[in-house]
């Protein structure tokens, strides 16, 4: 069983030679192989979940090196549990981007440039969660940015190149951090394998253990886009296009909560730095929340949604018990399929009336009452009204908080039961404006013109120009429905079309479904959770697997 650890991350990879070799040619079979790829992982990833909750962690040193000079690649119950659920994201994804391009038609799309990317991504993700120690953690966040610099800058826009500048600046001075840290830790404790230095950390001096942690804690925490280091998303996400914004903010942001997870339950247990990430989890909440709060554009305020809600998986870390633990694990599953999902449908919003700013939208319960309903479950899952999961998580959370009877916690319970409700009105906002209200005059006809050039000084001002260039996002030039125009750095064309693709309904609906299966699961999610919080705080399993003892 321990051989199948490593195929979550080698199969992405082997296929993406494959598909590098193909090019841009046999569109069908490119689309076949990444959804037989993706179906694949899938199947692994659960089985390997069950095995971990069956057998303890499964550990295997590629090589035959051991510990520290090989590379080490462990599943245990959590990271069986973020494969599977990022996999059946990702596989979703996937098949909601290829009825996006089946239905635009559009044989110019970089296809030999998506798939490769797209997974790269994937088996940079599987890496992270696998990762037996920090440099293949490293490893496995450069991959992530490698592909997710192609991908949010795909069509080559100016919008998405200077959005995909800042995220990389971000991400490279988080990695210039990160190997300092790796440096850092090898210097003090002569490994990085994480078995190895949750006995040698111990016996660090105090004070260089806390700047460690410190290190890393900062690292993971722009990854994840906590407060006051989260200024980078709401300008990044919602400027690629729908897929990769889904599957960015459902994904991404949590590979480095469970970097926090891994590290400090391993590494740093009794950290001395809880009040600290306390703050910032209340933080995280409230100003995330507030600014969604504030935005009229669907994208940008789910963006800000997800850095509030970033704020609940940080308290169940910051607390560090079995109850926050286990809480803050059903949360990320939680968050990663809703989150998701709600892109996914800003997506479908998107292509059916060319914009999701909702001063434009209206009507779309009366026109399109199945696009309502995958937008109003989800909705109501994120706000955490019961039974649903996003109630499961919290409740877990809150009775933790309350059980530790701090300050700092009884604060963060008063800020979570803020931010649900706060979370409940956003989301009746965008329903209200979106769905409930009559059509606005005006409303965009099917084969306008989707994405274009923001209203800016780029280029000259002339005449022609001014009749030529589209001047916005949903509001450029007419052209004929189904048509498709060519992309260029000012901007991306795509049609609308009132007939939303089916594969994309599927999808959607399908996460849908996904999230909606944790609450019909509800009791074998929490106890499967519990035993990896349990096994976290542990530690012995994880230790033996790897090191034989």
């Amino acid at each position: 069983m321990n051989a199948l650890v490593p195929l979550p991350v080698v199969l992405p990879l082997c296929v993406t030679g494959l598909k590098l070799a193909i090019g841009p040619r046999l569109h069908r079979f490119q689309r076949f192989i990444s959804l037989a790829v993706l179906g694949a992982v899938l199947v692994l990833s659960v089985v390997l979940m069950v095995a971990a909750d069956r057998h303890g962690p499964l550990s295997v040193h590629l090589g035959d090196f051991a510990p520290p000079v090989g590379i080490t690649l462990v599943a245990d119950r959590l990271a069986g549990l973020m494969l599977t659920v990022s996999s059946a994201v990702t596989l979703l994804v996937l098949v909601y981007s290829l009825g996006q391009g089946m239905a635009d038609r559009d044989d110019q799309a970089p296809v030999g440039v998506f798939h490769p990317a797209y997974l790269i991504l994937v088996a940079g993700v599987s890496c992270t969660f696998l990762a037996g120690d920090l440099v293949n953690l490293y490893v496995g966040f450069e991959i992530m940015l490698v592909a997710s610099f192609v991908l949010l800058t795909i069509g080559g826009t100016a919008t998405r190149i200077r959005a995909g500048s800042t995220y990389v600046i971000i991400s490279l001075f988080s990695s210039v951090l990160f190997l300092v840290a790796i440096a850092m830790t090898y210097a003090v404790a002569g490994t990085v394998n994480f078995a190895q230095l949750a006995q040698r950390l111990q016996e660090v001096p105090l004070g260089v253990r806390t700047l460690l942690e410190a290190m890393l804690l900062t690292v993971f925490a722009i990854k994840a886009a906590v407060f006051p280091l989260a200024a980078w998303l709401p300008d990044s996400y919602p400027t690629a296009p729908a897929p990769v914004t889904a599957v960015f903010a459902g994904l991404l942001t949590k590979v480095g909560v469970y970097s926090m997870l891994r590290t400090q339950t391993l590494l740093f247990p009794g950290h001395r730095l809880g009040d600290l990430l306390m703050l910032a989890a209340l933080a995280s909440m409230a100003v995330g929340i507030l600014g969604a709060v504030a935005q009229t554009d669907l994208k940008r305020v789910l963006s800000f949604t997800l850095i509030s809600h970033i704020g609940y998986m940080v308290f169940g870390i910051a607390l560090a018990g079995r109850g926050s633990i286990g809480g803050a694990i059903v949360y990320v599953a939680h968050h990663i399929t809703v989150q998701t999902t709600l892109f996914l449908v800003a997506g479908l919003i998107e292509r059916r009336d060319g914009t999701t700013e909702l001063t434009r939208l209206g009507g779309l319960a009366k026109t399109a009452p199945l696009l309502a309903v995958l937008f109003f479950v989800p909705a109501m899952n994120l706000a955490g009204i019961p039974p649903l999961s996003g109630f499961i998580g919290k409740l877990g959370l809150m009775r933790a908080g309350v059980a530790d009877g701090g300050g700092w916690a009884w604060a963060l319970v008063a800020g979570s039961a803020a931010t649900s409700l706060l979370t409940l009105y956003v989301m009746a906002k965008v329903w209200n404006l979106a769905f409930w209200r009559d059509a606005p005059p005006g409303a965009e006809e099917e084969g306008v013109v989707l994405e274009s050039a923001e209203d800016d000084d780029t280029g000259d001002d002339t005449g022609d120009d001014e009749e030529e260039r589209p001047t916005g996002s949903g509001s450029g030039l007419p052209v004929p429905a189904g048509a498709v125009v060519s992309a260029g750095f000012l901007g991306q064309s795509i049609t609308t079309t009132k007939h939303l693709p089916w594969p994309m309904l599927v999808a959607t609906g399908a996460a849908v479904a996904l999230g909606l299966s944790y609450t019909v699961l509800g009791g074998p999610l929490t106890t499967f959770t519990q035993a990896a919080a349990t096994e976290l705080l542990n530690r012995t399993p994880y230790i033996e697997a790897v090191l034989g003892r």
